[in-house]
C-alpha cells in the first residue's frame, strides 16, 4: 500500500499503538501548559477544587454584607431625593440653589477622609471588619438626625457630616474585595457589590412612596422625616453583622482556616503583575503618585461618574414625564432594575473574557445614545426608554472600572489601597459640580445635564482606548525584558 501511494521510507518507529498513546501524551501536556501560561495577560482559570471551594466560601460570606452595606450606604445618601417630593424644601425654607448645595456639600466631607481612610485599612494596624462597622453606625446616626433639622444650615451640617461618615464604606469595600479576588473574578464582584447602589436607588421611591402614603403627619412628623428615621434605624441595626461577617487580610480573618487564608493571600500574590513586598500607607500613597497610569484613571472615572450625576436627580427628570408624586416614584424602579441585570452581564462577560476596553465603549456607547435621545424629544415614550439607555449603560460599566484599576494598580496592597481611594476621590468629585446642571428651570428636557452627560460618556470611551494602547505597549516592554515582572508571562490585562 505504501508504494502504491508513492510514500518514501520512514524510520522505523514504535508499533501503532504506542504512537497513539504517544500523542495522546503529548496532547494532554500541551494543555496542562496552556492551562499553565492562561489567557493573553498570564491569567489562569481556576481548576484546584480547594480554591474554588475557599473562592465560593468568601462568596459567601463577603457578598451578602457588602452588598447589604452597600445598599444602605446609598438608601440613606439618597433619601433627600425622594423627601424633595414630600415638600422638604418647603418645610425647612429651602431656596433657589440651597437644595442643590446641600446635594453637593455631601462630597466635599466624602472627599476629605477616603484616602486616609484607605491607607489606615491597609497598614493592618486596625481590622477592617470593625473599622467600617463603626463607620455605618456612625453614618445612620447622621443619617437619622436629617429628621431634626429645621432649616437650611442645619440641613447643611447634616449632609456635610454624612459625607464624612460614609466616605470610608465604598473605597474600603472595593479595597476588601481586590484583596481576596483576582483578575478575571473581581469584575464580577464588585459588578454584584455595585446592583447595592442601583437596587437602592430603585426600590428607594417605592420605599419613599409607602412611607409618605402611611406616615405622613403621623406624630407630628412630616414623611420625609419618617424616612430618614426609619432609614437610620435598619443600617444601625445591619451595621452590627458587619463585626461578624466582614473579614479582614487574607491572612487575619478569623472565619478562615489557617490554610485557607495562606490560599488566599497566595493566589493573589500569584495573580499580581509586578508584585512587590508591603512597604507601608506611606510608601504605598508615593508609589501611587508615581504611576502615572493613576492620572488617567482617575480621570476616566471621573468622567464615568460625571455622567452618572442624573442619579442624585433621577425621581426629578422621571417626574418631568409628567406623572404624579407616587407614579413618578414608582417609575424609578424599572431602569434600575435593568441596570442592575446589565451590570452583573458586564461584569460576568468581563471577567470571563479578562477584557475592559470594548465593555466600556459598548455601556458608554448605549448611554450617550439614551443622553441623546432625552436632549432631542419630549415624547412621553422615548424619553422613558432614554432613562433604560443611560441608566443601563453608565452604570454597568462601574465594576469594569474600579477592576481595571486594581488589577493595573496593585503592585502591593497599600498602592492598591491609596490607588482605589485617590480615584474615588476624584471620581466622586464630579458630584460637586454635576447638582449645579440640573437646575428646576431647565426642566423638562434637562438640555444642559443630558448634553453634558453625553459629553463625559464620549470622553470616558476615550480614555479607555488610551488606557489599553498605553497598557499593550508596557506589555510589550516587559516581554523584551525591559520592565522585568515578578511572574514569568504575567502581562497587563486590557
Amino acid at each position: 500500500m505504501a508504494s502504491l501511494f508513492g510514500t518514501s521510507k520512514k524510520a522505523p518507529g514504535p508499533p501503532e499503538g504506542e504512537k497513539i498513546k504517544s500523542s495522546h501524551v503529548e496532547d494532554v501536556s500541551n494543555q496542562a501548559d496552556e492551562k499553565a501560561q492562561g489567557d493573553y495577560s498570564g491569567a489562569t482559570k481556576k481548576t484546584d477544587p480547594v480554591e474554588i471551594r475557599l473562592v465560593r466560601k468568601l462568596d459567601m460570606r463577603i457578598l451578602p454584607i457588602l452588598w447589604a452595606m452597600y445598599f444602605l450606604n446609598f438608601i440613606d445618601r439618597n433619601a433627600i431625593a425622594n423627601a424633595r417630593l414630600n415638600n422638604l424644601e418647603d418645610d425647612l425654607g429651602l431656596v433657589g440653589t440651597q437644595y442643590n448645595t446641600c446635594i453637593s456639600i455631601l462630597f466635599v466631607g466624602y472627599l476629605l477622609t477616603q484616602v486616609p481612610s484607605n491607607m489606615l485599612m491597609s497598614s493592618k494596624k486596625i481590622r477592617p471588619s470593625l473599622y467600617m462597622s463603626i463607620c455605618m453606625g456612625s453614618w445612620a446616626v447622621v443619617s437619622a438626625c436629617t429628621a431634626l433639622t429645621k432649616n437650611y444650615i442645619g440641613l447643611l451640617m447634616v449632609r456635610f457630616f454624612l459625607g464624612i461618615t460614609e466616605a470610608p464604606f465604598y473605597p474600603g469595600a472595593l479595597f476588601l474585595l481586590s484583596l481576596f479576588y483576582t483578575r478575571k473574578e473581581i469584575a464580577l464582584r464588585i459588578s454584584i457589590l455595585y446592583t447595592g447602589n442601583i437596587m437602592a436607588t430603585a426600590l428607594a421611591g417605592l420605599i419613599a412612596a409607602a412611607t409618605f402614603s402611611t406616615l405622613d403627619k403621623k406624630h407630628g412628623l412630616a414623611g420625609w422625616q419618617w424616612l430618614f428615621i426609619i432609614e437610620g434605624v435598619v443600617t444601625f441595626g445591619v451595621a452590627g453583622l458587619g463585626l461578624v461577617m466582614l473579614p479582614d487580610h487574607p491572612l487575619t480573618t478569623r472565619w478562615l482556616t489557617p490554610e485557607e487564608r495562606q490560599l488566599a493571600h497566595d493566589r493573589i500574590i500569584k495573580d499580581t503583575v509586578n508584585s512587590e513586598a508591603s512597604t507601608g500607607p506611606m510608601a504605598g500613597l508615593k508609589q501611587a503618585f508615581c504611576d502615572p497610569r493613576l492620572f488617567l484613571m482617575a480621570f476616566m472615572q471621573n468622567m464615568h461618574l460625571s455622567a452618572c450625576g442624573f442619579n442624585n436627580f433621577f425621581p426629578t427628570v422621571v417626574g418631568s414625564l409628567g406623572f404624579g408624586r407616587t407614579m413618578t416614584l414608582a417609575l424609578t424602579c424599572p431602569p434600575y432594575i435593568v441596570s442592575g441585570l446589565a451590570s452583573v452581564v458586564i461584569g460576568i462577560t468581563s471577567g470571563r473574557y479578562n477584557e475592559r476596553t470594548w465593555h466600556i465603549t459598548l455601556g458608554m456607547g448605549v448611554a450617550v445614545i439614551g443622553f441623546v435621545i432625552s436632549c432631542v424629544t419630549l415624547n412621553t415614550v422615548a424619553r422613558y426608554l432614554s432613562c433604560f439607555l443611560f441608566a443601563s449603560g453608565a452604570y454597568a460599566i462601574n465594576s469594569v472600572i474600579l477592576g481595571w484599576v486594581s488589577a493595573t494598580l496593585g503592585q502591593t496592597p497599600e498602592k492598591k489601597a491609596a490607588s482605589l481611594s485617590f480615584i474615588n476621590v476624584v471620581a466622586n468629585a464630579s458630584y460637586i459640580y454635576t447638582a449645579y446642571l440640573y437646575p428646576k428651570s431647565d426642566g423638562p428636557r434637562y438640555l444642559t445635564a443630558m448634553s453634558s452627560n453625553a459629553g463625559f460618556g464620549f470622553v470616558t470611551i476615550v480614555c479607555a482606548w488610551i488606557l489599553r494602547w498605553w497598557l499593550q505597549r508596557t506589555n510589550r516592554k516587559i516581554q523584551r525584558g525591559e520592565i522585568p515582572g515578578s511572574h514569568e508571562g504575567l502581562l497587563y490585562a486590557y
